[in-house]
């Protein structure tokens, strides 16, 4: 039995995009597709997002027929509600799927390789993932007692190495979009002024290391750096490791870390940057 086409501009709503434009005749279904496009561009570079008004102006759409294909994109996680002012962002499925196609994270085994046999400890990989930094790749130390974390695991921004230095490379712009409006306490070392966690971010900004005293969990400390490729794309190497034997080593754990950004840098073509 063949199925009808829908019109691009029925009121019926859109289960998903996929859904859509199977369901609309050819030259429809082509509408449908522009128009998903011209909001995507819409959307590019607008870190705070755009209400719907706003986009259906800058798109040139009935907000209506806006409205629908905002529906069905957030429905697929292509696009994503800025809580809590309700503008339409890019959403986080965009990330994955063009991460798919070139994880810069993998790139970075043998510097992570290499800070392992130099610092004799744990090395973590992390990227940005929504509003955590989630655990992608990690070299576990040797050491009876060693600072490990599940590959997989995501961990709060304000309160990590590789959180903070993750947004110390970012705009004011983007840290605010990511930052809930209240930072939590994990341990009395936890920043939890925005003004204290701002002033912070802007000096691993001009050093170019992050460092996690206890913040997070007690017992465990860390050392981090945040590199970029030329694409944009953002990940984190840190050194975590027992406080015990992170005091008096985290001068030299940092170090080390900060050769490895400037060799990734170089690598990358980011030197100048």
């Amino acid at each position: 039995m063949m199925r009808q086409p829908i019109p691009a501009e029925t009121d019926a709503p859109a289960p998903s995009v996929v859904a859509t434009v199977v369901a609309t005749s050819s030259s429809g279904g082509i509408q449908v597709v522009s128009r998903v496009a011209q909001i995507f561009r819409a959307l590019d570079n607008e870190p705070q997002g755009l209400s719907l008004s706003q986009l259906a102006k800058r798109v040139d759409l009935p907000r209506s027929s806006t409205h629908r294909i905002v529906s069905a994109l957030t429905s697929e996680g292509l696009l994503a509600a800025a809580s809590p002012n309700g503008r339409v962002l890019l959403g986080p499925e965009i990330s994955r799927l063009a991460a798919g196609r070139r994880e810069f994270w993998r790139e970075l085994r043998p510097y992570m390789e290499r800070l392992f046999f130099s610092t004799e400890e744990t090395v973590d990989c992390s990227i940005l993932d929504g509003d955590h930094a989630r655990f992608v790749d990690q070299i576990a130390g040797s050491h009876r007692l060693r600072a490990v974390s599940v590959v997989g695991s995501s961990f709060p921004l304000h309160s990590t190495a590789n959180g903070k230095a993750i947004l110390a490379a970012l705009t004011p712009d983007e840290r605010s979009r990511l930052l809930p409006g209240r930072l939590k306490r994990y341990t009395d070392n936890t920043i939890t002024s925005p003004t204290a966690l701002m002033k912070e971010l802007e000096e691993i900004r001009e050093t170019g290391v992050a460092f996690d005293r206890e913040e997070h969990t007690i017992g465990i400390s860390a050392v981090g750096i945040a590199v970029q490729d030329p694409t944009g794309d953002f990940a984190a190497l840190t050194v975590p490791m027992p406080t015990q034997r992170f005091i008096g080593r985290d001068t030299q754990i940092a170090t080390a870390l900060l050769e490895i950004k400037h060799e990734i840098d170089a690598t990358f073509g980011l030197s100048n940057r």
